[in-house]
């Protein structure tokens, strides 16, 4: 017996999408984890995008901003339609900016739940993408500090970074210190001599406050030194890790493709 029109209705559901991953699901398939404005994390069946012939196949690459029909199915939702919004497409032609996005697409994956619904991650998400296909190369680990700040603001885990995890008090502009297990940054009296704090130079203190508390557009600006960077980067993502309580693989793999390719500028 034919199914109503009603009922298809009800199992059907359009959606807007990005891909965080994929991968392989029997002869032809393919399961992809997607984050959505409206509801959350997903994991769709795409039936058939491996075939060479299929129309949903370059509409649901890694990192596509895509349209999504999807049909209600017992196990996986099923992606029925795709017509894509935003490629992306510097990430795929580029392997230093396709790195980035496995980063900010692992880190999403990472402190996420299926179904939760985080509409202001959803924008974050899709902002820093574009940001990774249209900086310059330069600007890219500026980008991705600026996610890690706000994904971070966002999912609950926000560094307390202007008043002492301890006392309360207000943090003066001096040499203070950074306690991963605290959750943020301890004041001289309470820092100093603890085994799971480290110094924080003034330098790294006022930019990692600065990209937190500013719009991109203002952090865009920023003029980091390459060591000031490197320190930026080693405590956030040791806060990260923490966090998270894993690893992040893609910023292993990130780090070796930089190192390549400022290898490559050096000698070229």
């Amino acid at each position: 017996m034919n199914e109503a029109p009603v009922e298809r209705r009800q199992r059907l559901y359009r959606t807007e999408a990005i891909v965080l991953k994929r991968r392989d699901y029997g002869e032809a398939d393919r399961l992809l984890t997607v984050f959505t404005p409206e509801h959350g994390k997903l994991v769709l069946l795409g039936k058939g995008v491996r075939k060479t012939q299929s129309r949903k196949a370059g509409h649901v690459e890694l990192f596509t901003h895509s349209t999504l029909l999807v049909a209600k199915g017992r196990t996986w939702d099923l992606v029925t339609q795709a017509e894509t919004v935003e490629s992306f497409l510097p990430l795929r032609e580029s392997l230093l900016r396709t790195s980035y996005g496995y980063y900010v697409a692992e880190l999403l994956d990472g402190f996420t739940q299926e179904h939760d619904v985080h509409p202001a991650m959803w924008r974050l998400l899709r902002e820093t993408l574009g940001r990774l296909a249209a900086s310059k190369e330069e600007t890219l680990a500026l980008a991705a500090r600026f996610y890690d700040l706000h994904l971070l603001m966002l999912a609950g885990y926000q560094p307390q970074l202007f008043t002492c995890v301890a006392c309360q008090a207000a943090l003066e502009p001096t040499t203070n210190y950074f306690s991963i297990v605290e959750g943020g940054v301890l004041c001289p009296q309470h820092g100093e001599g603890r085994v799971d704090a480290e110094p924080l130079p003034l330098p790294l203190f006022k930019a990692l406050r600065f990209v937190q508390t500013r719009e991109w557009q203002e952090v865009a600006q920023l003029n980091l030194s390459p060591g000031l960077h490197a320190e930026l980067e080693r405590l956030l993502h040791g806060y990260i890790v923490y966090q998270l309580e894993r690893n992040v693989r893609s910023a292993a793999f990130l780090r070796t493709i930089r190192e390549q390719v400022q290898s490559v500028t050096r000698n070229s």
